[in-house]
């Protein structure tokens, strides 16, 4: 795939302008991008882009336009997208901020964030369903079993996390390790002897 910088760049900006609503927002505008629009990517390649993100540390919006500008067109296609994210969002963010200092304490400036709050919680349940999906067709793919571990690690990372205070990558390397260890015992038992 051949894709000029000019026309990278353009892309990458135009969900920098958008990104509004934190992670999980912006996180489904690079997908709906990435794989519905521009078909640079597969909803199993953004899965595990993100996968890879979230063990390692800083910024995983980051690190994941960083990976996909970087397929799309190498070094300078990672340079471009991380540049076309960042510049208009963080003067975007210096502009509000600014605006948001004089006029905090009106009312319908208040109202008006309260009412942001659940459509970004709607935008997060949206995109964990996007993100859903592929990994249980994945796991379907390899049986009842890759299935079931899936599904055992969805629900154990969730409890996990609500439940205890174990640090994130823990829980993300422990989920790993886990899966790993399954996908080699199912690897294992398929093996003629």
């Amino acid at each position: 795939m051949v894709i000029s910088a000019w026309r990278l760049l353009c892309i990458w900006t135009l969900i920098g302008v958008q990104s509004f609503g934190g992670g999980s927002a912006t996180l489904y505008l690079i997908r709906r991008v990435t794989v519905e629009q521009q078909r640079w990517l597969t909803d199993d390649d953004l899965s595990r882009y993100w996968g890879i993100c979230q063990i390692a540390p800083g910024i995983n919006i980051l690190g994941l336009v960083i990976l996909i500008g970087f397929r799309v067109s190498g070094a300078l296609g990672a340079f471009l997208a991380l540049i076309g994210l960042l510049l208009p969002s963080a003067a975007i963010t210096a502009a509000l901020t600014s605006i948001y200092a004089l006029v905090r304490d009106v009312a319908l400036v208040r109202a008006a964030i309260a009412g942001v709050m659940p459509a970004t919680v709607g935008l997060g349940i949206l995109l964990s369903y996007s993100m859903f999906r592929p990994l249980m067709s994945s796991a379907r793919k390899q049986g009842r079993t890759g299935t079931v571990v899936a599904a055992t690690l969805l629900l154990g990372s969730t409890v996990a996390t609500m439940l205890t205070r174990a640090p994130v990558p823990a829980i993300l390397w422990l989920a790993g390790g886990v899966s790993a260890f399954a996908q080699w015992r199912l690897a294992a038992r398929r093996r003629p002897e």
